[in-house]
């Protein structure tokens, strides 16, 4: 398993010479389960940093490298990051007492 520094170095990348994005402080990543069907969003650069955030992308890093080429790629389940997505920007507290698991079993289970 790759240590956090290569997950950190992804974030540096990605934010810096990375994903291209039509205004600034904006970052654009593609999600999805399969290659073939992704869906482009772009969000606010300082989700990054977020913990479930910063998991998901562990979780991606390790399904599909740290290293490679192109846009950054966030492999998870596309109506789970629209939920994720939904909670930081209502700003809902819940997302700040999360663990992965917990987010992903609240998604289920409000289905």
């Amino acid at each position: 398993m790759k240590s956090n520094t290569s997950l950190s170095g992804l974030l540096k990348k990605m934010c810096c010479c990375g994903s291209k994005s039509s205004q600034a402080g904006r970052i654009r990543v593609y999600v999805g389960q399969c290659s073939n069907v992704l869906s482009k969003f772009e969000l606010e650069a300082y989700y990054l940093n977020h913990p479930l955030f910063e998991a998901l992308l562990k979780l991606s890093g390790e399904e599909l490298g740290y290293s490679y080429e192109g846009p950054l790629r966030i492999s998870c389940e596309i109506d789970l990051f629209k939920y994720l997505l939904d909670l930081l920007e209502k700003r809902n507290p819940l997302a700040h007492y999360m663990e992965l698991q917990d987010l992903i079993s609240k998604f289920y289970s409000s289905r």
